[in-house]
């Protein structure tokens, strides 16, 4: 495949994105290239005077484009139904947001901060934007995961890491949760015939601040592709014609293989049936199928 690049993307003009940790990483760069392609975008972020800030760069960049702000903080449940109960409409959806092997803590509802972040604050936006979704042909779900999920393990029987927290460990549990789920999603939606393509992507070794280096985070950065080429699969699998179901993109949108472990149909029902009960958010659309 030849290497595809933004300039390759169609007009959107008339969709309607979010994009989840759209303030900075490879989620500016995400919500930038959507607007200048004629979508409407809303920039999801914890901080409100980040996001402003965002609006204000892709505005200084794409005068005219149609951007807004959205306050979401995906380690509290409640700021996820206030966020989603302000969404009118959705044809794209870009699970981007994410944090990276942090000391232990507890999100607002008490889970794991990085299950509690990257996992399911995603699985109950996405539940509950889903009847949106499913109202406009064509709706993708975009969920980056990353190749860390070759490590992740879940237990069922210790999601809350009591029997011993590792910041990698944690992160990549996560990261395997992100994409189970990504491939569950798109099955669930066969089964219930519901136009919706659910994808993944691993952006790669990328410049971002997902995970605080210290004095060493300027040299490290200066050794990663910058957050522009890092957007790259993320881009590709909401916009590039062709795309299906359950792909999983990884740098310069080639297509990789998931593990074992994300492949198996068993886990993945399993984690979302869990999933359900800890978020409440139930997918009615596909529920029964």
């Amino acid at each position: 495949m030849a290497t595809w690049t933004p300039a390759s993307m169609p007009d959107l003009t008339g969709r309607t994105a979010v994009v989840t940790g759209a303030n900075s990483g490879i989620g500016l760069p995400t919500a930038l290239e959507l607007a200048r392609h004629g979508a409407r975008v809303i920039a999801a972020a914890r901080d409100p005077d980040k996001g402003a800030e965002a609006v204000r760069r892709i505005l200084r960049e794409v005068p005219g484009a149609r951007v807004e702000p959205g306050l979401l903080d995906l380690a509290d449940l409640a700021s996820v139904r206030r966020f989603a109960a302000g969404v009118t409409e959705v044809d794209l959806l870009v699970n981007n947001a994410g944090i990276a092997m942090i000391s232990r803590q507890r999100t607002a509802d008490g889970f794991e901060m990085q299950l509690g972040t990257n996992h399911l604050g995603h699985f109950a936006l996405t539940g509950l934007l889903l009847p949106l979704l499913a109202a406009r042909p064509g709706a993708r779900v975009v969920t980056v995961t990353s190749d860390a999920h070759t490590a992740g393990r879940i237990d069922f029987d210790d999601l809350g890491l009591e029997r011993g927290y590792g910041r990698m460990a944690a992160y990549a549990r996560s990261k395997l949760a992100n994409l189970l789920f990504a491939l569950e999603l798109q099955r669930r939606a066969d089964r219930a015939g519901v136009d919706l393509t659910s994808t993944a992507v691993h952006p790669g070794s990328t410049a971002t601040n997902i995970v605080k280096l210290g004095p060493l985070q300027p040299l490290v950065r200066l050794l990663l592709k910058p957050p522009a080429a890092g957007a790259v699969p993320s881009l590709y699998a909401a916009t590039a014609p062709g795309v299906r179901g359950g792909e999983y993109f990884g740098p310069r949108a080639r297509p990789l293989r998931p593990s074992k472990a994300a492949r198996s149909e068993e886990l993945a029902a399993r984690l979302w049936e869990v999933s359900v009960e800890l978020t409440g958010v139930r997918f009615e659309e596909l529920a029964g199928r």
